[in-house]
């Protein structure tokens, strides 16, 4: 007998329920909302569901039109730009991240009734599969690393400092297994009628465990805290707040010289050692235009104090042509624009390069993308800054890069002694853009035991410590006043401004490198031979069950 219209539909009401739980649960683990801890429970409805052995059509299918959606809401700010880009970028990058969940839909039924050692791999195992393909969205498509699961943490600095070893990867690595676990446990308890000591869950309690070794590192690590806090100096953030729609209009360009000198002389009036402006600020290459050169000598000059700029900057190769890079420099008062400069190495897709244009360029016709593409730097050198009489060393990360963690490593190999973003989110509006970009700058801030200085066109800016903690960002109040804290009642970061903050380091970490910057992506190989350490006990069963 064929089945009713209603027993039709019960069937697929759980596939209903798991879509909508685990599009909710994703999007609000993520900036701009302030609930991380669904981080921890965002893939138990389909991990849950995957334990009973659902169709793969079915499931797929499923699984990936939750991920589609949520990464498209999550994305959502991408519409200030092209709303095709949104919704080509949103699925494929919620069916690229999704394509976890066939790992567990293979592995979670195979669990049940084995060894608790092979239960355990198999969790880590899929832990480690995350964190593998967490990696391979760093050069998919020319790269996409953005919000990584680690990022939902960016504000929660406890469970964070196990990225100083691991790299954001191992925070990642910590969220899946508490996921797993929690979803085992629930197994247990309501559908394989386990009884007494039986109901425990060791895939809960080992993903504890990790969980418990974040917090003793951070203990470890921030305690007494104070007896080692060392002055770098008094930092000028600048945010010139320019249209994203005048910023190359050459009608516009007094304008936007205006409006930099207004603002810097105004944070110069608190006599800061250094004034940070954002990405790519100058309407012209400050290299290549002698009157834009002088201009900006003079400006720092009046100013006193060195500053640290983003602006395009124009090169030579041979036979003679011209390359133009996305360059950050450093002017100082009495020696004027330092001629060597940093250019950004890692480019953003679609918005200064053209990956596989011969194939692609046809996105043209639908959304802003240059004709021709922005040359890669190569060198992570940092650019010197004296403070106090004391020689300090920038390492500038250009707007995307701060996603990408060996970009902040090599900085720092290079001989950074501070991590300074410059960056403007003028693209795309005053929605969660400014918060989801900060929080990468927390995860390289933790991995590399580096201060990072954040500067943005109109938001977010701020400082952030060695340990991911977020000590100052720039607000404004209802009333135009202007602060350094993020808890400012009716404050937003979207505004035209400057603010000064005292900037320190732990001193225990200067002239130190962490283990991650030592040592690299290791954690990477490590997650893989747990994938296929997991994969082959559950294939070949090698060890009997003893559930």
């Amino acid at each position: 007998m064929a089945p009713s219209f209603w027993e039709r539909q019960a069937s697929l009401a759980v596939p209903a329920a798991v879509a909508v739980c685990t599009v909710l649960l994703a999007v609000l683990s993520f900036p701009p909302f302030k609930v991380p801890e669904f981080a921890y429970a965002m893939l138990v409805p389909g991990v849950l569901w995957a334990y009973r052995r659902p169709r793969l059509k079915l499931f797929a299918w499923t699984m990936f039109a939750a991920q589609a959606v949520a990464w498209t809401l999550i994305l959502g700010w991408l519409h200030h730009v092209t709303w095709l880009g949104l919704f080509l970028l949103g699925p494929f990058t919620g069916a690229w991240v999704g394509s976890w969940y066939l790992a567990a839909w293979w592995t979670m039924p195979r669990m049940v009734g084995r060894a608790t050692p092979v239960r355990l791999l198999a969790m880590l195992g899929l832990a480690g599969a995350w964190v593998v393909i967490e990696w391979t969205r760093t050069w998919v498509l020319g790269g996409f690393p953005w919000l990584p699961l680690a990022a939902s943490q960016w504000e929660r600095a406890s469970i964070l400092q196990i990225a100083a070893y691991t790299g954001a990867g191992g925070v990642s690595f910590i969220l899946v297994a508490m996921n797993v676990g929690f979803a085992a446990y629930a197994h247990r308890l309501f559908f394989e009628g386990a009884t007494g000591l039986r109901k425990r869950s060791q895939e809960f309690f080992l993903a504890l465990f990790l969980l418990l070794v974040c917090l003793s590192i951070q203990v470890q690590e921030t305690f007494n805290r104070a007896h080692y806090t060392v002055p770098v100096g008094r930092v000028a953030f600048v945010q010139p707040d320019i249209p994203q729609e005048v910023k190359w209009d050459p009608a516009s360009a007094r304008g936007i010289l205006d409006v930099l000198e207004q603002t810097t002389l105004a944070a110069a009036a608190a006599k800061p050692d250094l004034i940070l402006w954002p990405e790519a600020v100058l309407p012209w290459a400050v290299n290549a235009d002698p009157t834009l050169h002088a201009w900006t000598e003079s400006l720092v000059t009046r100013a006193g104090s060195p500053l640290l700029l983003g602006s395009i900057a124009q090169g030579v190769v041979k036979p003679p042509a011209e390359q133009w890079f996305n360059a950050a420099f450093v002017a100082n008062p009495l020696t004027g624009l330092q001629p060597a400069y940093y250019a950004k190495r890692r480019l953003v897709p679609f918005g200064e390069f053209t990956p596989f244009r011969p194939l692609l360029g046809w996105i043209k016709n639908f959304a802003p993308i240059p004709d021709t593409d922005i040359t890669p730097g190569t060198e992570a050198n940092p650019l010197v800054v004296s403070l106090h009489n004391q020689a300090n060393a920038f390492g500038p990360l250009i707007c995307y890069e701060d996603t990408y963690p060996l970009l902040a490593r090599a900085s720092v190999l290079a001989g950074a002694d501070v991590l300074a973003v410059v960056t403007n989110n003028g693209w795309f509006g005053e929605g969660a853009a400014a918060y989801q970009h900060a929080a990468h700058s927390v995860l390289r801030a933790v991995e590399t035991r580096r201060p990072v200085l954040r500067c943005g066109n109109a938001g977010w800016s701020g400082w952030i410590d060695e340990f991911g903690g977020i000590r100052a960002v720039l607000t404004r109040d209802e009333n135009g006043g202007i602060h350094t804290k993020a808890d400012v009642e009716g404050g937003t970061i979207y505004f035209r401004g400057t603010a000064t903050v005292t900037v320190t380091r732990d001193q225990r970490w200067i002239g130190r490198n962490s283990y991650y910057v030592e040592h690299g992506d290791w954690f990477l190989g490590a997650s893989a031979a747990l994938l296929l350490l997991g994969l082959v006990l559950l294939k070949t069963g090698i060890l009997p069950g003893d559930s």
